[in-house]
């Protein structure tokens, strides 16, 4: 039993207005939901991905303009790599980045792979892979700037830290069904575990790295809350459940985000994963036409939309 890859990943923003204008605008890709964080409905939380929102493009974001910046460490998520086409794109990309002054290294090689590194202005660290023309089930967003032909395609990894990799790397490979592929290194000389998912490759790798001599993380503006892995159904979620249970691993409840349904569980007290599922998706209450132009509220929260569309303040304003 696999699972489908990654899902989704969901960050911190302190500055939403700038979150929306740099990853529309900048990055190119689409606002598909305008929504809030159904655990604090004082925040927003919106969601970023491809022009269908499919499963495995979302980049998400909390609005806690309170929480300030994260102080970077181990025991955390430390990158999120998205996935463009070609050694093209990253030329395309690193130019972009230079005219609108966006902090970025040089494109390097990583795994075989060209690599891009940058960073969103509050400091979320980011990457951009080519995934070399492999296929891609999404629709690329076509509404912004970016040429489709250099757009982003959704994730390609995302990157770990953890302090000891023997502890972890039985819930990698044993619990989670993943596999140890083989081990690179990066452009800081640090030895990177690459770990597939299923079959590996765009939207299903798993990077990490063993900082035993950092401090911990502290989650805040700038940091990534958790990431979220594709199951298909609530039947294949429930599996995924009940195995994570009987080895003793507190898992919470089933809990419907009417986008998907999730299940969430800790493998680390800095390392939040979430099992979502692939539907209904984000139309299932908005146009695909006008995804994300309007506050999108779930059924239960819709009775109090006057209360939670007060609590909040406009977007740019």
């Amino acid at each position: 039993m696999d699972l489908g890859g990654i899902h989704h990943v969901t960050a911190v923003s302190g500055h939403i207005a700038e979150n929306v204008d740099f990853y529309t605008k900048t990055l190119g890709m689409r606002l598909v939901k305008k929504s809030v964080n159904q655990d604090d409905v004082s925040a927003y939380h919106l969601f970023y991905a491809d022009k269908v929102g499919s499963p495995g493009t979302d980049m998400t974001f909390f609005d806690w303009p309170h929480i300030g910046t994260e102080r970077r460490g181990t025991d955390s998520i430390v990158a999120t790599a998205f996935r463009v086409k070609g050694s093209e794109a990253l030329a395309y990309w690193k130019a972009r980045f230079d005219e609108l002054e966006v902090a970025h290294d040089g494109i390097e090689t990583f795994d075989g792979r060209g690599v891009l590194r940058f960073e969103d202005p509050e400091g979320q660290r980011l990457l951009l892979v080519d995934d070399q023309g492999e296929a891609y089930e999404g629709e690329v967003w076509d509404g912004s700037d970016v040429s489709p032909e250099f757009a982003i395609r959704g994730f390609y990894a995302v990157m770990l830290s953890v302090i000891n990799l023997e502890q972890m790397a039985p819930l990698f490979t044993q619990l989670l069904n993943f596999r140890e592929a083989r081990r690179s290194s990066d452009a800081a000389g640090r030895e990177v575990v690459i770990y597939h998912i299923g079959a590996g490759g765009p939207g299903r790798e798993l990077w990490v790295i063993v900082e035993p001599d950092k401090a911990r993380a502290q989650l805040g503006a700038g940091g990534v809350h958790h990431v979220a892995f594709r199951v298909a159904d609530d039947g294949e979620q429930q599996s995924w459940r009940n195995r994570l249970t009987e080895i003793g691993l507190p898992v919470s409840g089933f809990i419907d985000r009417y986008y998907f349904r999730s299940i969430y569980f800790r493998i680390s007290n800095g390392i939040l994963f979430e099992i979502a599922t692939d539907g209904p998706g984000f139309t299932a209450d908005e146009d695909l036409e006008t995804l994300g132009e309007k506050l999108a509220l779930p059924p239960f929260l819709e009775p109090q939309r006057e209360r939670i569309e007060a609590g909040l303040k406009p977007i740019g304003a």
